[in-house]
């Protein structure tokens, strides 16, 4: 636990002396459920001590502000990078894709199976980078022995919504050009970068470009606005977010003056029904962003396109990253759910990828 610790800890204690005169949100109890792994029980008493909630982000025009933390915090992470980086024994290149830097992650021993996944990071678009998502990448990589093409897009406020999104899309159109198709490409996002990922989905749709074979997103953002029920029921028990201090700055930052409903940055309000990949959305039981999740599965659902939820008892946001069972767990669900649908084994789901016929009802996790 100690990378975790440098981590949490580190961002704190940035996080206050970022803006010694912001008002200090009380003390949350987090508690501590004796149905988790002692490694999960661990990283919620931690949670309890760093008050990572506590962190106060600069104002969404605040350039200056978002250069300064977002640098303390790559520097905070690179500990754990490390660790991730030595314990799935992957390469890490930098290279670009249709003009976008991107990190290269591929596994020991990595074969070229003509498949590709595609990594967005998190960081409520507004922080983190390629390299400091590597503890989301690289065990993916890992447990997959596939490529893994994490995109390092600009943040806001450098950028907008739509810069930002158009940079993820034309990493899709570099792959293309280099010979892969849409069923050889998976997605998958973490938090910010699962909405993220959502768009560039609903974005290559609409633009008649295709769909990649299967989503996987982890505790994604996909509602930018304070809506949902555990975003109030969760609001003072959740051990690492903070709507008011965090998230809304930085949903401004990133929505650039449109409305935090629109579909063009909650992509929970977009349109399902013209066609969606497989989707795998997976959530624990401790963050406000559950009710966004099991919205987004829902809305999905409905609309006729093949979608799974999956749930973890006592696990924060993004619990994925942390070197726990529960993570193993979910990161060879998802990795085993991408590989399934990269190799075309269910017809079904292909046939709605390729717009031919829908999913028989009710579809069922498998």
């Amino acid at each position: 636990m100690g990378v975790i610790t440098t981590l949490v800890l580190g961002a704190c204690s940035l996080a206050q002396a970022a803006d010694a005169s912001a008002e200090v949100p009380a003390d949350r109890v987090i508690y501590v459920p004796s149905t988790v792994s002692e490694p999960a029980r661990q990283l919620l008493r931690l949670a309890q001590k760093a008050q990572l909630w506590k962190l106060q982000v600069p104002a969404p025009g605040d350039l200056e502000g978002w250069k300064k933390l977002r640098a303390a915090l790559e520097a905070a992470a690179e500990p754990g990078v490390l660790k991730a980086i030595e314990r799935n024994e992957v390469t890490v290149s930098s290279i670009k894709l249709g003009g976008v830097p991107v990190l290269d992650v591929k596994p020991k021993g990595w074969r070229d199976n003509g498949k590709v996944i595609v990594f967005t990071h998190g960081g409520a678009y507004t922080m983190n980078t390629a390299r400091s998502g590597l503890p989301h990448a690289a065990p993916v990589a890992h447990a997959s022995g596939m490529r893994v093409v994490s995109v390092d897009y600009t943040k806001a406020p450098d950028v907008s919504w739509k810069e930002m999104q158009e940079e993820v899309v034309d990493v899709f159109k570099a792959l293309l050009a280099q010979g892969y198709r849409m069923k050889d490409i998976a997605i998958y996002g973490a938090s910010a970068g699962g909405g993220l990922a959502t768009s560039t989905v609903l974005n290559v749709r609409d633009r008649g470009m295709g769909m990649p074979a299967a989503v996987v997103l982890w505790s994604p953002w996909v509602d930018l606005t304070e809506a949902g029920d555990t975003m109030h029921t969760l609001r003072d028990a959740e051990p690492a977010l903070d709507y008011e201090r965090q998230l809304r700055p930085s949903a401004l930052a990133y929505a650039a003056g449109l409305p935090l409903d629109d579909p063009r940055v909650s992509p929970l309000y977009a349109n399902f029904t013209k066609g969606f990949p497989p989707t795998l959305v997976q959530e624990g039981t401790k963050t406000i962003f559950l009710s966004g999740s099991a919205r987004l599965y829902q809305k999905i659902d409905e609309a006729g396109q093949p979608a799974f939820f999956d749930i973890y008892e006592g696990m924060i946001h993004v619990f994925q990253q942390f070197p726990m069972p529960e993570s193993d767990a979910a990161i060879r669900r998802s990795v085993e759910f991408m590989q399934k649908r990269l190799a075309g084994q269910d017809r079904a789901e292909q046939a709605t990828i390729d717009g031919t016929s829908k999913p028989p009802q009710p579809v069922k996790l498998d």
